[in-house]
C-alpha cells in the first residue's frame, strides 16, 4: 500500500534538487540542454503546459476498471466530486458550486485491505496532512513559472518555501468527505505498454482506492500561503534575477494555482 502524494519525508531533503527532482517535477516540465558560451554545464527546462495538463489526468490505476464503489457495484452511485476527481483532479472538482471560493485538496491511498485503508482515510486530517498536498500545489506553481531549474531561478528560496509549507498548519481546512472504490486489474495489465506499475500493484488482481477531500476557503488559504511567502529569510541571498523572479513569482502566484 502506499501513499498517492507526496510524503513528509520528500520535503526533508531538498538540498540537491537538481538530481532529485520529484516525479512531479518529471512530469510538468520538458528538460532541454542549453550550449552556451560561459554556461557550458547549465541546464534550461521549459515548462509544458499541455504536459502538465496531461499528468493532471494520469492515475496510477486509470486504466483499472471500476467494479465496485461504497454505493454498490459497478460505478453507479459514485458521487459527481468523485468523477470529477478521475476525470481532471483538484481543478475538476473546484468547479462544482457547492465548492466554489474554495480550494480542494484530495488524498489518495490503495491496497488490498480495505480496513487498513479505512483506518488511513479516517485519521487523515486537514492539520497533520494538508500541508503535504499543498506544497505539491505549490511545488507545481513554482515549476511552472520558471524558465531555468527552480533552484537556479529563485535561489534558496524554492526548496526553502516548500519547506516551510509542508511543514506548515493551515486553518479553516475543512474534512468534507471519504469515498472508496474497488478496481480490477485490465486484462494484461500495462506491461503491453511498457508502462511500470508502484511495486503494491505488480501483484495485485484487485485494489480498493480510497479518496479523502479536504477544502479550505480560497481568501483563507491565500493570505496564510502569503505570509509563508514574504516571511522567508534564506542564508544565501538571492542575485539579482533570482530576486526578480521571486517578486514576479508571489505578485502572480495564485494565477493558475
Amino acid at each position: 500500500m502506499s501513499l498517492a502524494y507526496p510524503s513528509a519525508e520528500r520535503y526533508a531533503d531538498l538540498a540537491d534538487m537538481k538530481n532529485h527532482y520529484s516525479p512531479i517535477l518529471l512530469c510538468c516540465a520538458v528538460f532541454l540542454l542549453a550550449a552556451c558560451a560561459g554556461q557550458k554545464s547549465r541546464v534550461i527546462f521549459r515548462p509544458n503546459p499541455e504536459q502538465d495538463k496531461q499528468h493532471e489526468l494520469v492515475s496510477p490505476l486509470e486504466s483499472w476498471q471500476i467494479i465496485e464503489s461504497r454505493n454498490g457495484r459497478g460505478e453507479s452511485g459514485i458521487p459527481e466530486w468523485v468523477h470529477r476527481y478521475f476525470e481532471s483532479k483538484h481543478l475538476g472538482i473546484e468547479t462544482l458550486d457547492e465548492y466554489g471560493g474554495k480550494y480542494v485538496f484530495v488524498g489518495e491511498n490503495w491496497g488490498e485491505n480495505i480496513n487498513i485503508l479505512r483506518q488511513w482515510a479516517d485519521g487523515f486530517t486537514g492539520i497533520y496532512d494538508l500541508p503535504r498536498l499543498v506544497a505539491a500545489r505549490v511545488e507545481r506553481r513554482l515549476v511552472s513559472s520558471a524558465a531555468l531549474y527552480p533552484d537556479d531561478e529563485y535561489g534558496q528560496y524554492f526548496e526553502t518555501l516548500i519547506k516551510r509549507v509542508a511543514d506548515g498548519e493551515f486553518s479553516g481546512a475543512v474534512k468534507e468527505q471519504t469515498y472508496w472504490v474497488k478496481r480490477a486489474r485490465p486484462p494484461g495489465g500495462n506491461e503491453e505498454e511498457g508502462e511500470e506499475e508502484p511495486d503494491q500493484m505488480n501483484n495485485a488482481a484487485e485494489l480498493y482506492e480510497y479518496l479523502v477531500l479536504i477544502s479550505i476557503d480560497s481568501e483563507t488559504l491565500q493570505d496564510q500561503l502569503r505570509q509563508i511567502m514574504t516571511g522567508i529569510k534564506t542564508t544565501v541571498p538571492p542575485t539579482r534575477d533570482q530576486a526578480a523572479a521571486i517578486n514576479r513569482i508571489q505578485q502572480a502566484f495564485f494565477e493558475g494555482f
